[in-house]
């Protein structure tokens, strides 16, 4: 049996046995070792001399900051990417790999991936307060973030993402640890924060849209200007 027909039996299983589960149950979940060390070096690498080169820029806020300091709002740095750019091959393999594991669970959406968001917390005390991603219906579903952080030691270094699952009495707390892949949906069902990270913090996130609600947001938007 080929073995990207293995790969593809094995990631329909995880996505069928735990992930559509969690999502279904509680909202998120994550993978953890979903690379392998060697490939996750390889992105991980090429991340790091993004963030080197100067290629990210400061992240910017969807709303007004009524008078609060932008950087005590988000502090990240991003860069969007496709993953088709030279030199990420790395990045493009996993990118395919996430499609590929997010189009079992979510089969009755268009599987649209917008580029995916390579972003570095610079470790100076920085996060991003409690939002969500798709507030006001811009056709994100859900959100997967790929973290890229060795050795993460929280009670040192911080960096938590907390989700306050809608309706819930408790909230979970997901390390940004190394090879870690989690996913939630993307609307008002989980607020999330990142709490202040006191070294450098590397994560990839990737949205997919429901085709309809994107539609319609599109549309909105045309309508306005």
């Amino acid at each position: 049996m080929p073995l990207g027909h293995i790969m593809r039996l094995d990631l329909e299983r995880i996505a069928l046995e735990y992930v559509v589960p969690c999502l279904h149950d509680i909202g998120f979940c994550y993978l953890d070792n979903f690379l392998g060390e060697v490939v996750g070096d390889c992105v991980l690498e090429r991340v790091k001399r993004m963030h080197r080169d100067g290629e990210l820029a400061d992240g910017q806020l969807a709303g007004p900051s009524r008078g609060v300091a932008k950087r005590h709002l988000r502090g990240d740095q991003i860069k969007w990417i496709g993953g088709t750019e030279e030199g990420c091959e790395a990045i493009n393999f996993l990118l395919t790999l996430i499609d590929r594991l997010t189009s079992c669970i979510i089969n009755y959406f268009t599987i649209y991936i917008f580029q995916a968001m390579v972003a570095c917390y610079p470790g100076n005390g920085t996060g991003y307060v409690r939002h969500v991603d798709n507030p006001n219906g811009d056709g994100r579903c859900i959100t997967c973030i790929y973290y890229l952080n060795k050795n993460w030691d929280s009670k040192l270094h911080g960096g938590i993402l907390r989700i306050f699952p809608e309706g819930k009495s408790y909230v979970a707390d997901v390390e940004p640890i190394f090879d870690r892949l989690l996913f939630f949906w993307s609307d008002r069902r989980n607020p999330h924060e990142v709490q202040p990270s006191y070294a450098t913090r590397y994560a990839m996130t990737v949205w997919y849209f429901d085709a309809e609600e994107r539609a319609e947001a599109k549309k909105k938007f045309r309508n306005l200007t």
